[in-house]
């Protein structure tokens, strides 16, 4: 009996089985806070919804568009660099794709062939690496830490690289994010430079994942469009825009793969959610940036509270986050799980640690059953050192924060 694909051995996302599990406690009447999900507890932009109302009033039948997606919505969003940044990108390098989550499959695609050697940040977004895998691609971690505030460095990279010489293949891509998840890590114009002069130098495709692009607490992030016109951006509606559901996406592509790009789409997706491009253009709107920039505000007094809060708990060891909505924060102290690799035997409980072989898995279910508190492990975001670790999100309400925070304090190992 057949028992499936290598790609149907992909590992778990964490975030979304705590979610998954969270739910059917919810479901049977427990009161959970969601801190698991990086989800914003607003919708979209008013102005979107009422676009798509009036779009169906009309009766559109909204059927397929064309792969790269509407016109007019990759004319706007090209139009918004030089708004923002000062440059110049052309309608014809943006394609339209359902959510940042297609878009990286197309650039894997695109850019890499089965077994080619693809560097991802640890901690990092998991699915960089889950898909990868799927695709039968090999993800390289690259360790940061808090030694290098979260960020590649030369010699990180240059470890990474390999040496055909031994029998190890050179990397052919380099995926990075800013700001980053689950570290909130904002990568500055001059990291940026030094991140694509190296894959320059070196051949490797640089992928740049902006998706929390709008998220920021000390001025705005830059693009690595400002250093490079070679690298794949990827960026998204879900965050800022509080659009998660509805699936809509973009990519700013290079000549060297925009061809390739467009022709994967039509063949694997089609084209992006045609509702999902009426709203996404709505929404790019100055109307919408007054009530999405109040959400900003809102995630960073969330921010303060979660901190604050967590401080309190003897939870005070956290990533410095210039973005996104997120708290990684160390829980060595209560699981025992300092320096210990992913899948490593952890000595004996000692103290309020959880116990032998548990680790930020384990104390992250006992928030949930225990408390009603969904948090996601760092094993997530990290294999080597994730189980250190756990993620707090305060995409949510500052209610849901404060009641966590209470419930952590009040919480006994």
């Amino acid at each position: 009996m057949r028992t499936g694909s290598q790609a149907a051995g992909v590992p778990p996302f964490h975030a979304m089985a705590m979610a998954r599990r969270a739910a059917e406690l919810e479901a049977s009447g427990r009161r959970i806070l969601h801190l698991e999900v990086g989800q914003p507890s607003t919708g979209a932009p008013a102005v979107a919804c009422q676009a798509v109302a009036r779009q169906l009033a009309a009766g559109d039948p909204l059927g397929y568009t064309n792969a790269p997606g509407h016109y007019g919505l990759r004319r706007a969003l090209a139009a918004r660099y030089g708004t923002l940044h000062g440059i110049d990108v052309s309608p014809d390098d943006v394609m339209v794709v359902g959510g940042a989550s297609a878009g990286f499959t197309l650039a894997f695609l695109a850019a890499f062939d089965p077994g080619d050697r693809v560097g991802v940040l640890e901690p990092g977004y998991p699915c960089y690496r889950n898909v990868l895998l799927a695709l039968g691609m090999v993800p390289v971690p690259i360790p940061v830490g808090a030694d290098t505030r979260w960020a590649p460095t030369r010699e990180l990279l240059d470890a990474a690289m390999g040496d055909p010489s031994t029998g190890t293949a050179s990397l052919r891509g380099l995926v990075i994010a800013s700001p980053s998840n689950p570290t909130g890590t904002v990568l500055d114009a001059a990291s940026l430079a030094t991140i694509a002069a190296w894959c320059a130098a070196h051949d490797v495709q640089l992928v740049a994942d902006e998706i929390y692009h709008g998220i920021t607490y000390n001025g705005p992030a830059p693009t690595v469009l400002a250093v490079t016109r070679d690298a794949v951006l990827i960026n998204s509606f879900s965050k800022y825009w509080s659009m998660t559901g509805w699936r809509i996406g973009w990519m700013v592509v290079p000549q060297h793969l925009r061809d390739a790009i467009e022709r994967l789409q039509q063949n694997v997706y089609i084209c992006a959610p045609h509702i999902a491009q009426v709203a996404g253009l709505a929404a790019l709107a100055d109307e919408a940036t007054v009530e999405l920039d109040a959400h900003v505000r809102r995630y960073a007094a969330n921010r303060r509270l979660l901190v604050d809060g967590l401080a309190t708990a003897g939870i005070t060891a956290i990533a410095d986050a210039d973005g996104a909505f997120y708290v990684y924060a160390d829980v060595a102290h209560l699981t025992g799980a300092a320096g210990q690799v992913a899948g490593s035997t952890i000595g004996p409980a000692a103290g309020s640690m959880i116990g032998p072989a548990a680790g930020s898995t384990a104390l992250c279910s006992r928030w949930l059953h225990e408390l009603g508190v969904a948090t996601t492990p760092g094993l997530d975001f990290d294999l080597a050192r994730g189980e250190q670790f756990v993620r707090f999100s305060y995409a949510g309400t500052a209610a849901t924060v404060t009641a966590a925070c209470d419930l952590l304090l009040a919480w006994k190992p």
